[in-house]
């Protein structure tokens, strides 16, 4: 009896010293834990996350008419906006973006880009002419011809103040512009055998976006972030040469007119089939007198596309086209397109676009919210990767593995942002972060794994996570170091929602919450706050100290397993917290007879301190254990994650 009472007594000890020392010791870290930068709520913005009762956003309807001029490589054209005030404020004047002005030689982006160059270089001898500006209020009102340009923006005023709540205006003006050749890597022009590939973007005024958090944004176009729009429906007119073939965003509305039988014929057929077929195939591609209509002059091609925040287009007399069918979850039909040279061609190569595209666009829609347009269209460009409604530009080399990554991320783009209408010049982790978050899961899928994803390999990023030059995720993009583009705007917002879904919350958690942000914010603009508290609403979770930590710092997780001590036929397992981030401790057990079993400890055993200890009851014998045993948290020391330690 003596002998049991001094064991009872030791182990008493134990657990005393142990609850005394950690358990109870340090502060309640309450820095890391704090609440963080919530929007506490208005009429405009619940608290919950989602638009509140009054939410309003403006809106702009667009028709153009453009001329291209294969000859001097111009693009000529007349625009009419058609602008719609929802605000509770009467506006005395619009902002317009210009981003054709960026190609000068003084402007903001071209003085601000490095002498050695970057990815944003650009041609520096183009810019718009601007001509017959007319800005009216309502149908009759006095025509105003007032302006003011500045770099990439223009300031057009009315004579009348545009009304709050519902009040319309319209802008009109013919524009001009060369069309470069290197397009920022954005756009551009693309000599190939047959024919130039001409990829337009940014080609038409675009009206800023009035909203209630800024005002106008009125942020210049420097190059690395991209942009902000208004949603509106589009009626636009392409006019080319006769041996020309135009792909745009939304649905090609005189088809009768610009294809031939044979290719009308083809295209219904795709519209059938699960198989890519061609419109123009690698023979006929460049010989007008297969491909085209007509065998002079110019045609025209007229597209539409509705509730969309831009539109962008294609043309070249090389393309070889090709397409199939998007099954999409309600039943409705839409058509993977691509069009691509004979350089481009190949089973290895762009021969697959279609088929990427058609799995792409499905996928996306099955798993987060169904696509919305009649085409997805795929163009092999001089533009290394850039989306727009219904339309994207890839590298025109891009091959295999390759090929599959640009065009899916592209693709995953029609969801955050054109869909998830978010601001990308202050928020690129909004667009590119969610979406190369939502590639990896496409890339799983796609084929079975026929291509691996990047995010698989969280500790590869470590290096960078640990780099004395690292920047944070918030850093706009314009101002963030270029070497470190890829990591805050793609890649480490990436693996924290990684980290959110398969560590954290749990599939289901997470994609109730994910699913529930895009269904609230489609065709709308959310803020940061927004996304999180539609996060904590819906996943049910207080996340102050994820997002302060992993989006908003420059901390980084390193979780620790420090002694394993058996007491009494039970073990004391010891962890500590060695980074600047909190995270859940999930834990495997490995038993001597070959079992295993894993349990999570909360994220709020760190409320209490650094170190941690857990009693582990068990009849077996403990031979390993280790933190993360998938691998998931990108721990800046590995080498901790294990007892007893591997080296």
């Amino acid at each position: 009896m003596r002998h049991f009472m001094e064991r009872v007594l030791v182990v008493a000890a134990a657990f005393l010293m142990v609850n005394t020392y950690a358990q109870e010791a340090g502060d309640n870290n309450q820095d890391l834990f704090g609440e963080f930068m919530y929007n506490r709520g208005n009429s405009y913005r619940s608290a919950s996350g989602v638009p509140g009762p009054e939410y309003w956003q403006n809106g702009a309807d667009y028709e153009i008419e453009a001329e291209l001029d294969d000859e001097t490589n111009r693009l000529k054209g007349k625009i009419t906006i058609t602008y719609q005030n929802n605000s509770p404020q009467p506006l005395d004047f619009i902002w317009i973006q210009l981003d054709q002005n960026r190609f000068t030689e003084d402007s903001r982006g071209t003085l601000t880009t490095p002498i050695e160059g970057n990815r944003y270089s650009g041609d520096v001898d183009g810019g718009y002419k601007i001509t017959n500006l007319a800005a009216r209020n309502g149908r009759r009102g006095k025509a105003s011809s007032k302006y003011i340009i500045n770099d990439t923006r223009m300031q057009v005023f009315f004579n009348e103040p545009i009304a709050a709540e519902g009040g319309e205006a319209t802008v009109s003006m013919n524009f001009e512009f060369k069309i470069p050749e290197r397009g920022m890597d954005r756009m551009g022009r693309l000599d190939m055998k047959k024919g130039v590939v001409y990829s337009l973007a940014q080609w038409y005024p675009r009206v800023a976006v009035f909203d209630d958090i800024e005002g106008w944004n009125v942020e210049p176009y420097l190059g690395a972030g991209e942009f902000y729009l208004e949603y509106g429906n589009f009626d636009y007119k392409i006019t080319v040469p006769y041996d020309h073939i135009v792909v745009g965003s939304g649905e090609l509305v005189n088809a009768r007119d610009v294809l031939t039988k044979k290719q009308q014929d083809r295209m219904e057929k795709a519209s059938n089939s699960d198989e890519t077929v061609y419109i123009v195939t690698p023979d006929e591609a460049g010989d007008a007198a297969a491909t085209r209509p007509k065998q002079d002059g110019k045609i025209t091609w007229h597209f539409r596309i509705e509730n969309a925040r831009d539109i962008a287009f294609a043309s070249s007399k090389a393309f070889i086209w090709d397409a199939a069918r998007i099954n999409l979850p309600s039943g409705k039909k839409a058509m993977a397109q691509s069009v691509y040279t004979e350089e481009s061609d190949g089973e290895l190569a762009w021969g697959r676009s279609t088929e990427y595209t058609k799995a792409s666009i499905e996928h996306y829609s099955e798993k987060w919210y169904e696509y919305p347009y009649p085409a997805a269209i795929n163009v092999a460009s001089n533009v290394g990767g850039m989306e727009y409604p219904g339309i994207v530009f890839c590298g025109y080399q891009a091959k295999t593995r390759g090929l599959w990554g640009v065009t899916d991320h592209e693709f995953g783009h029609i969801w955050f942002p054109m869909i998830v209408g978010s601001n990308e010049r202050r928020y690129a982790w909004m667009d590119e972060g969610f979406n190369t978050f939502i590639n990896h899961y496409s890339t799983q899928a796609f084929n079975n794994g026929e291509y691996p994803s990047r995010l698989n390999r969280s500790r590869g990023q470590v290096g960078w996570l640990t780099d004395k030059d690292r920047e944070s995720i918030s850093t706009y993009p314009d101002v963030v170091q270029s070497r470190n583009l890829g990591m805050v705007a793609y890649y480490k917002p990436a693996l924290g929602l990684l980290i959110l879904r398969e560590y954290i919350l749990g599939p289901e958690r997470f994609d109730n919450a994910f699913k529930a942000y895009i269904k609230a914010w489609a065709y709308k603009h959310p803020q940061p706050a927004d996304f999180f508290n539609v996060m904590e609403n819906v996943g049910g979770e207080n996340l102050s100290w994820f997002w302060k930590g992993w989006f908003y710092g420059n901390e980084n997780i390193e979780l620790s397993v420090d002694a394993v001590r058996p007491v009494e036929g039970n073990y004391i397992i010891s962890f500590s917290n060695r980074g600047g981030i909190p995270m859940p401790v999930l834990f495997e057990i490995t038993y001597a007879d070959g079992s295993k079993e894993r349990k999570t400890l909360p994220v709020e055993i760190w409320q209490r301190g650094e170190e941690w200890n857990h009693l582990l009851k068990t009849d077996k014998e403990v031979k390993k254990v280790e933190v993360d045993p998938d691998k998931i948290l990108p721990d800046v020391n590995g080498s901790n994650n294990i007892w007893p330690r591997e080296y």
